[in-house]
């Protein structure tokens, strides 16, 4: 059976529970502005396009106590073995990545989202698909296949310099068909200005990063 198509998200939003009130002072006394409604449940994964400049890092993590948004984010296992350390990598939102994992980080994630559903807890993986400020002429793969294994919604999120807007407004319910999947993307994200516009490359995937079955996990060992 085919896949049906992907499509925006329509439902209701659940608003953020709001942030740093200084946070926001920061990002409005250099011009910047949040565009967020809220999100459409506990758990999905958000991916930021494009990533061009190291001036994102600043401005996401400033977003991020704004909103009072929880996020994850992928990190090889080694840093958490320390206990200092890893404790403080799983509270800022670490997610620790087992590259030699016999189920492969994607599975590993989606276990993960699903126990966190099943306590109704939050988990949002936060990441930057192009994997590098760079020019490159694909996105990495494990967070879709994330998002299409466990059945969650693909928030798209960008820093517009042109306008100096943060958008996360809108998320898609992926269907699993790459080429549906990233067309939308694509039309979606048009037009996203990042500030250095040259680096910004096409929103795709390489033929090669997905399963020929989707119901085979996906065993992307590149934690980005």
């Amino acid at each position: 059976m085919a896949p049906s198509a992907p499509r925006r998200w329509t439902g209701a939003l659940t608003p953020m529970p709001g942030g740093s009130a200084l946070a926001r002072a920061v990002l409005g006394a250099f011009g910047w502005r949040i565009l967020n409604d809220g999100l459409p449940g506990k758990q999905g994964v958000v991916m930021v396009y494009p990533h061009t400049s190291n001036w994102d890092f600043p401005i996401g993590v400033l977003t991020k106590w704004s909103l009072g948004f929880q996020l994850k984010f992928w990190a090889k296992d080694s840093l958490f073995k320390p206990a200092v350390v890893g404790r403080w990598m799983r509270s800022i939102g670490g997610v620790a990545v087992n590259r030699r994992s016999a189920n492969g980080m994607v599975a590993d994630t989606v276990q993960q989202m699903r126990e966190a559903k099943a306590r109704d807890e939050s988990f949002w993986l936060i990441v930057a698909p192009e994997g590098t400020r760079g020019y490159v002429d694909h996105w990495k793969s494990g967070a879709y296949h994330v998002a299409v294994q466990a059945g969650v919604p693909v928030g798209l999120a960008s820093f517009d310099f042109a306008m100096k807007r943060v958008m996360f407004t809108d998320f898609v319910e992926v269907s699993g068909d790459p080429a549906q999947d990233f067309a939308l993307f694509a039309e979606v994200l048009v037009g996203r200005q990042g500030k250095h516009p040259e680096n910004a490359g096409p929103i795709r995937l390489k033929p090669d990063s997905f399963p020929e079955s989707r119901k085979e996990p996906a065993k992307d060992g590149d934690p980005r």
